[in-house]
Protein backbone atom coordinates (compact mmCIF):
# COMPACT_ATOMS: atom_id res chain seq x y z
CA UNK A 1 0.00 0.00 0.00
CA UNK A 2 1.34 3.25 -1.10
CA UNK A 3 0.23 6.84 0.66
CA UNK A 4 -0.05 9.62 -1.01
CA UNK A 5 -1.24 13.31 -0.74
CA UNK A 6 -1.51 16.46 -2.60
CA UNK A 7 -2.23 19.33 0.59
CA UNK A 8 -1.65 22.65 -0.30
CA UNK A 9 2.42 22.78 -0.23
CA UNK A 10 2.88 19.44 0.61
CA UNK A 11 3.14 16.76 -2.28
CA UNK A 12 3.47 13.12 -1.58
CA UNK A 13 5.03 10.88 -1.30
CA UNK A 14 3.40 10.00 2.41
CA UNK A 15 0.74 12.02 4.10
CA UNK A 16 1.00 15.58 5.71
CA UNK A 17 0.84 14.83 9.19
CA UNK A 18 -2.31 16.32 11.41
CA UNK A 19 -0.78 18.91 12.75
CA UNK A 20 0.16 20.14 9.17
CA UNK A 21 -3.23 19.97 8.05
CA UNK A 22 -5.03 21.13 11.39
CA UNK A 23 -4.77 24.92 10.75
CA UNK A 24 -6.29 25.05 6.98
CA UNK A 25 -9.30 23.68 8.66
CA UNK A 26 -9.73 25.32 12.08
CA UNK A 27 -8.69 28.74 10.54
CA UNK A 28 -9.24 28.85 6.72
CA UNK A 29 -7.68 31.30 4.56
CA UNK A 30 -10.53 34.11 3.93
CA UNK A 31 -8.95 35.52 0.64
CA UNK A 32 -9.50 34.40 -2.68
CA UNK A 33 -8.96 30.46 -2.26
CA UNK A 34 -8.75 27.94 0.65
CA UNK A 35 -5.02 27.76 0.84
CA UNK A 36 -3.09 31.20 1.39
CA UNK A 37 -1.05 32.53 -1.11
CA UNK A 38 -1.94 29.98 -3.72
CA UNK A 39 -4.67 29.69 -7.16
CA UNK A 40 -5.78 26.04 -5.45
CA UNK A 41 -8.57 25.17 -3.68
CA UNK A 42 -8.62 21.49 -3.74
CA UNK A 43 -6.57 18.73 -2.24
CA UNK A 44 -6.41 14.67 -1.68
CA UNK A 45 -4.69 12.24 0.59
CA UNK A 46 -4.93 8.49 -1.17
CA UNK A 47 -4.39 5.02 -0.05
CA UNK A 48 -2.98 3.45 -3.56
CA UNK A 49 -2.31 -0.36 -4.20
CA UNK A 50 -4.18 -1.91 -1.34
CA UNK A 51 -4.54 -5.71 -1.70
CA UNK A 52 -1.16 -5.85 -3.20
CA UNK A 53 -2.36 -4.38 -6.21
CA UNK A 54 0.74 -1.87 -6.04
CA UNK A 55 2.38 -2.84 -9.54
CA UNK A 56 -0.85 -2.34 -11.64
CA UNK A 57 -2.54 0.98 -13.23
CA UNK A 58 -4.98 3.21 -11.20
CA UNK A 59 -8.42 2.11 -12.86
CA UNK A 60 -7.02 -1.17 -14.13
CA UNK A 61 -6.26 -3.72 -11.87
CA UNK A 62 -5.22 -1.44 -8.76
CA UNK A 63 -7.59 -0.89 -5.77
CA UNK A 64 -7.18 2.03 -4.10
CA UNK A 65 -9.05 4.89 -1.80
CA UNK A 66 -9.26 8.39 -2.73
CA UNK A 67 -10.52 11.31 -0.59
CA UNK A 68 -10.59 14.51 -2.35
CA UNK A 69 -11.37 17.87 -0.30
CA UNK A 70 -12.64 21.24 -2.04
CA UNK A 71 -12.47 24.67 0.06
CA UNK A 72 -14.01 28.00 -0.58
CA UNK A 73 -13.82 30.27 2.05
CA UNK A 74 -17.58 30.99 2.21
CA UNK A 75 -18.89 27.37 2.14
CA UNK A 76 -16.46 25.44 4.00
CA UNK A 77 -15.34 21.88 2.59
CA UNK A 78 -16.76 19.57 -0.15
CA UNK A 79 -15.61 15.80 0.56
CA UNK A 80 -15.35 13.08 -2.01
CA UNK A 81 -14.67 9.44 -0.95
CA UNK A 82 -13.59 7.19 -3.90
CA UNK A 83 -13.01 3.53 -3.61
CA UNK A 84 -11.84 2.05 -6.79
CA UNK A 85 -11.71 -2.27 -6.71
CA UNK A 86 -9.97 -3.65 -9.80
CA UNK A 87 -10.83 -2.48 -12.84
CA UNK A 88 -12.60 1.11 -13.34
CA UNK A 89 -15.58 0.18 -10.64
CA UNK A 90 -16.08 2.55 -8.17
CA UNK A 91 -17.83 3.69 -5.10
CA UNK A 92 -17.88 7.52 -4.34
CA UNK A 93 -19.68 9.00 -1.69
CA UNK A 94 -20.05 12.91 -0.96
CA UNK A 95 -20.30 14.61 2.21
CA UNK A 96 -23.65 15.81 2.49
CA UNK A 97 -24.10 19.90 3.26
CA UNK A 98 -27.76 21.35 2.98
CA UNK A 99 -29.08 19.16 0.13
CA UNK A 100 -31.95 21.43 -0.50
CA UNK A 101 -28.78 23.93 -2.32
CA UNK A 102 -28.14 20.71 -4.40
CA UNK A 103 -28.44 23.40 -7.51
CA UNK A 104 -27.32 26.19 -6.23
CA UNK A 105 -23.70 26.48 -7.18
CA UNK A 106 -19.89 27.56 -6.88
CA UNK A 107 -17.03 27.65 -9.43
CA UNK A 108 -13.77 26.38 -7.87
CA UNK A 109 -10.65 28.12 -8.92
CA UNK A 110 -10.16 25.60 -11.65
CA UNK A 111 -14.07 26.58 -12.82
CA UNK A 112 -15.80 23.41 -11.91
CA UNK A 113 -18.82 24.43 -10.63
CA UNK A 114 -19.44 22.44 -7.46
CA UNK A 115 -22.82 21.99 -5.81
CA UNK A 116 -23.20 24.12 -2.54
CA UNK A 117 -25.42 21.02 -0.67
CA UNK A 118 -22.39 19.21 -0.68
CA UNK A 119 -20.17 21.65 1.51
CA UNK A 120 -19.82 21.60 5.40
CA UNK A 121 -18.12 23.62 7.86
CA UNK A 122 -14.23 23.60 7.80
CA UNK A 123 -14.59 22.42 11.66
CA UNK A 124 -16.96 19.19 10.52
CA UNK A 125 -14.46 18.70 7.75
CA UNK A 126 -11.48 18.35 9.72
CA UNK A 127 -12.95 15.37 11.64
CA UNK A 128 -13.82 13.63 8.99
CA UNK A 129 -10.37 13.88 7.36
CA UNK A 130 -8.60 13.01 10.57
CA UNK A 131 -10.79 10.33 11.05
CA UNK A 132 -9.75 8.77 7.44
CA UNK A 133 -6.21 9.44 8.31
CA UNK A 134 -6.56 7.88 11.57
CA UNK A 135 -8.40 4.59 10.34
CA UNK A 136 -6.15 4.10 7.56
CA UNK A 137 -8.71 5.12 4.82
CA UNK A 138 -12.28 3.98 6.45
CA UNK A 139 -15.11 6.01 5.04
CA UNK A 140 -15.52 8.64 8.39
CA UNK A 141 -18.56 8.30 10.34
CA UNK A 142 -18.14 11.73 11.94
CA UNK A 143 -20.02 13.71 9.13
CA UNK A 144 -22.91 12.04 7.03
CA UNK A 145 -22.44 11.40 3.26
CA UNK A 146 -24.43 10.42 0.68
CA UNK A 147 -23.56 8.26 -2.21
CA UNK A 148 -23.12 9.41 -5.68
CA UNK A 149 -25.42 7.23 -7.19
CA UNK A 150 -28.11 8.77 -4.82
CA UNK A 151 -27.69 12.47 -6.15
CA UNK A 152 -30.21 14.00 -8.73
CA UNK A 153 -29.36 14.17 -12.38
CA UNK A 154 -27.06 17.70 -12.67
CA UNK A 155 -25.76 17.66 -9.27
CA UNK A 156 -22.42 17.97 -11.29
CA UNK A 157 -23.17 19.88 -14.43
CA UNK A 158 -20.58 20.35 -17.05
CA UNK A 159 -18.34 23.03 -16.42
Amino acid sequence: MIKDAYFDTFMGPGWPTLKFMEPYFTHPATDFGWFPNSSNDSASIKLLGLNGTEHLPLGRGQNAIILNMNGNPEHGVLLGYYRITGGASRQDWLSKGDTTRLKEWVDSLHGTPLPVGLFIPFAEAWKAVKEFMETEGQLPTSIEWIKGEDLPEGTFPDP
